[in-house]
């Protein structure tokens, strides 16, 4: 167990390792977005910034008192801590990276192996897996228990939610046939397991983890009420995530209708329509005409 600190609530941590990593990641992206804009092709401002806020993400997890409070006291805290890595940083980052700023990494001949790791069909039965594994009662205590565990499990969210948001952000081209409609359905399918295992720490009278049973209430919040609040944290976060990521699928999938409509009947081939469409790029199929 981590040693506790003399107050969680203004204890800040610098774990050097994941520092260095992060560092390391956001220096070579504001190289290469640099070197972009040198030769006249700039990243988007917005996906610079979107960027830059999931760097921040994954630093208010794992150094601030979020941090210190999710392994000490609360379930709850810990859960916020673990959709930070696990959720929105990861999708923010993936939302600010274009194939411009990944072709030196795709260019290496491992990188381009493991791409299959991105396609729907393995993304979402792998993100799903190592979601509901390490919120199993021994798995959870281990990391709990162990910093090396801890690290792996935190490395392994961090991961495989980049893999289930990949398909739906689509940095990289996907499979021709999961469009904008298939990414609504895929995006249900991620909402239901999240309600599923939300709603087992809501309603379960067990307390699947001890570690957080303690002698006397923290806050005055028993450890049955900071399980089912984690549930509820996980829940809530999971639908508004969800619901803007439908909405914008929604608004999304209208306005590529729309725009297909209008340069097939300008006598373009609806397959290349369909995938400017879909990459942006309509505005340079109908240029070239």
């Amino acid at each position: 167990m981590l040693a506790q600190g003399p107050s969680p609530l203004t204890s800040w941590s610098f774990d050097p390792l994941p520092m260095v990593l992060l560092a390391a990641a956001s220096y070579g992206y504001f190289v290469r977005a640099r070197t972009l804009a040198r030769r006249g092709t700039p990243v988007p401002r917005w996906r610079v910034w979107v960027f830059g806020t999931g760097v921040a993400l994954v630093v208010l997890a794992i150094a601030s008192p979020i941090h210190e409070l999710g392994e000490e006291q609360f379930f709850f805290m810990h859960m916020i801590q673990h959709i930070l890595i696990g959720d929105l940083a990861p999708l923010a980052m993936l939302a600010g990276l274009t194939g411009p700023l990944l072709r030196p990494v795709l260019a290496l001949p491992v990188v381009m192996r493991l791409r299959v790791l991105v396609h729907p069909f393995v993304a979402l039965p792998v993100w799903a897996l190592d979601l509901g594994l390490w919120h199993l009662p021994f798995a959870y205590q281990a990391a709990l228990h162990h910093s090396t565990v801890h690290s792996v499990q935190h490395l392994l969210f961090f991961t495989c939610g980049a893999l289930m948001w990949a398909p739906v952000v689509e940095a990289l081209p996907g499979p021709e046939w999961f469009g904008t409609g298939m990414k609504l359905g895929y995006m249900v399918v991620v909402r239901l397991f999240e309600t599923v295992l939300g709603n087992v720490f809501i309603w379960s009278g067990t307390i699947f983890y001890p570690y957080y049973e303690h002698a006397t209430s923290h806050w005055g919040i028993s450890a049955h009420a900071d399980q089912g609040i984690a549930g509820g944290v996980m829940m809530i976060e999971g639908s508004l995530v969800t619901l803007a990521a439908l909405v914008w699928l929604f608004l999304r999938l209208a306005s590529e209708g729309e725009l297909r409509q209008q340069l097939i009947e300008q006598g373009l081939d609806a397959r290349s329509v369909a995938r400017a469409v879909r990459y942006g790029r309509a505005q340079e199929l109908s240029d070239l005409r």
